[in-house]
């Protein structure tokens, strides 16, 4: 296909767990997902590794793609934090572990809480290793994906799936993942799902077992995933976006940051235009000020606990 033209397509995504086919467009040889109806926005199908090497490239393909398409938004990765581009741009902040060497993690990037904890862990018999990808430990996955259908106060997306719906969905990155485990006499409590980029690596999947949480197996995993970066001479360790609240608390307290990365939207449309001079392009929680926000989610976590009986609500 000419890089200079555009080629609508449909692409398979998972949002929320489940597969769901969305209009994208092939521009200067990369996928761009569309979202939103009223306001038609063109996102990096792969933007967690991939960049936008030519915006203004970019622009000019996707206003001439045949599709109405109102934004384009793309952002700068780790360790581009200076902005390169002159248009309207925002703060995306990335939890990021800059990662020199595990010793220097260990003694200067998380606090003596966390050290504890790991050191219990091991104390408590939980062995932490990087296991294969094999049947015995998607049936380990498939049991703590069952625990619960809430998770963190909303519907836990991979509740309800069966052995062959795991195994299908985990081997769908076959190759690309590195999977670290935490056992406890030979039962999978714990697991960690990390992906290597071309400059850093990323947690795509983080769970346990909340009858084995006392043993603080995500804290022993995390620091297993560290020293295989260490190891491997990778820069950072990503776990996606800072979060709020207790999980913001527990990015933290394992040595992540936030990592403030330039993330810009350009306009292609009148529409486009007029949606970033009114602030509409994030939707309504672009609007709503952080602390409606809070309130809002402690809310749906209460609902959600009520719906669901209170089984097991906060895991």
């Amino acid at each position: 296909m000419n890089s200079s033209t555009a080629q609508t397509l449909r692409v398979e995504i998972r949002p929320k767990g489940a597969p769901i086919l969305v209009d994208a467009i092939n521009a200067n040889g990369k996928v761009f997902i569309m979202s939103g109806s009223l306001l038609r926005t063109a996102s990096l199908e792969k933007e967690w590794e991939e960049d936008v090497d030519d915006p203004e490239e970019t622009s000019r393909i996707l206003k001439h793609s045949g599709t109405r398409i109102d934004l384009l938004n793309f952002w700068q990765r780790i360790p581009e934090t200076e902005p390169k581009y002159p248009y309207y741009r925002e703060w995306r902040q990335v939890a990021a572990i800059p990662i020199t060497n595990y010793k220097h993690w260990w003694d200067k990037q998380i606090n003596c809480k966390t050290r504890n904890m790991v050191r219990k862990s091991h104390k408590l018999g939980v062995v932490v290793r990087q296991v294969e990808f094999d049947d015995e430990f998607v049936r380990g996955v498939t049991a703590i994906y069952n625990q619960s259908p809430v998770r963190r106060g909303k519907p836990f997306r991979h509740y309800g799936k069966d052995f062959a719906t795991v195994k299908h969905e985990l081997s769908d990155v076959q190759g690309k993942a590195i999977y670290v485990g935490a056992y406890y006499k030979d039962e999978l409590i714990g697991f960690i799902q990390f992906v290597v980029a071309d400059r850093y690596a990323m947690l795509t999947l983080i769970l346990d077992k909340v009858s084995h949480r006392d043993k603080a197996p995500i804290n022993g995993m995390i620091a297993k995933v560290v020293e295989i970066c260490a190891e491997r001479k990778i820069p950072y360790l990503i776990y996606t976006l800072w979060r709020r609240g207790e999980h913001g608390e527990f990015q933290k307290h394992n040595g992540f940051v936030p990592v403030p990365i330039p993330e810009y939207y350009v306009p292609l449309t009148l529409r486009g235009k007029f949606a970033l001079r009114l602030r509409l392009h994030r939707g309504v929680k672009g609007v709503l000020p952080e602390s409606m926000m809070a309130r809002l989610l402690r809310l749906r976590s209460n609902w959600y606990s009520k719906k669901f009986g209170g089984k097991n609500a906060r895991q």
